[in-house]
């Protein structure tokens, strides 16, 4: 089968950094689907995995949203048949999905939607898991704080994660959603995914949500840069709030967060595959209510472009769109 991989980590913009391999294709056992993959999205850990991560063999194909249907099942499977169509995230411990054939455990894979196509479908999976965990499992959005409950915010709204956060939240919740981007064009994004209001991370965020005239928010989900943002955070939020990120600091000053008594929340989507947790199925059921929210018209796919075939070239093109940190929505890939 076609598959695209690296053999040694390293920038994007180096010859053979992505390149195109053939692989034999996988057989389904235990609870493992046989996944024949019709469009798959780029997300930055891709891009993080092929800087600095070494191989554990010869190729490492990446890759972990996709949109596929079902070409095989192995014998304990209970959830899935042969032909459905389906969407997921994938496994860290696991290889990726930029293959023409995947293995995935069913307890990680949900229902396509039927509004969607593959490719929309496809740009789903990691960042709504991603938001969803965060919002009920980890921040729990639907406990109010005793001061700013609420109110959230959400920086970095414009991205993959924040996208769709944002539009959880309104289709969920009657929170008031403040989302951050720099640009006119970015801030007009997330008002479209439903953010009643945008402000700039570029600025001191405080001031520009007292100038709102709202209450200090009791929840922040920072998707990017948390670092760059903390002292502003502490400073923004109120008392006994609630702060969640997903991004990767090198070092956060966390005690100033104690006066205030903000408890601090961290999610990754892998958790649950990676360590096989008791309630891993848990990303099943998520992924089938994102998909009948999306059937009734309250979420829409974040896919902002279809940028070609899977292969080496399109990638390496992808790899670097995300690196800049200008991308909005989600980049997917279509077919072989």
């Amino acid at each position: 089968m076609k598959a695209v991989a690296y053999s040694a980590p390293g920038p994007i913009d180096r010859d053979g950094a992505l390149q195109d391999i053939a692989l034999e294709k996988p057989t389904a056992e235990g609870r493992d689907l046989l996944i024949k993959v019709n469009a798959v999205s780029v997300n930055p850990v891709d891009t993080k995995l092929r800087q600095g991560q070494s191989p554990d063999r010869e190729w490492q194909v990446l890759g972990f949203d996709a949109a596929g249907v079902v070409e095989a099942i192995g014998s304990d499977v209970q959830n899935f048949k042969l032909g459905d169509a389906v969407f997921y995230a994938g496994s860290i411990a696991r290889p990726g999905t930029n293959s023409e054939f995947h293995l995935v455990d069913e307890r990680i894979v949900g229902n396509k939607p039927r509004s969607l196509s593959d490719a929309e479908a496809a740009a789903l999976p990691l960042t709504a898991i991603t938001a969803w965990e965060m919002l009920f499992d980890r921040l729990k959005v639907t406990q109010p704080t005793p001061e700013g409950g609420n109110i959230i915010l959400v920086i970095g709204g414009a991205g993959g994660v924040g996208s769709i956060a944002i539009q959880i939240l309104r289709a969920t919740t009657d929170l008031t959603i403040i989302a951050t981007a720099s640009r006119p064009e970015t801030q007009a994004w997330v008002k479209e995914c439903g953010a009643h209001h945008a402000i700039n991370h570029r600025q001191p965020m405080a001031p520009q949500i007292e100038a709102l005239g709202l209450d200090a928010p009791g929840f922040v989900f920072s998707t990017t840069h948390t670092d760059a943002h903390f002292q502003d955070i502490a400073a923004l939020m109120a008392p006994q709030g609630r702060l969640g990120l997903i991004d990767d600091p090198q070092d956060l000053p966390i005690r100033v967060l104690k006066p205030k008594a903000i408890s601090l929340h961290w999610e990754f989507m892998f958790t649950r595959s990676l360590f096989g947790t008791s309630d891993m199925d848990e990303q099943s059921k998520l992924l089938n209510q994102i998909a009948d929210l999306v059937d009734a018209g309250k979420i829409r796919s974040t896919l902002t472009d279809i940028a070609g075939k899977i292969d080496a070239a399109t990638l390496s093109k992808a790899h670097t769109q995300i690196e800049s940190g200008k991308a909005r929505g989600k980049i997917v890939l279509e077919g072989f």
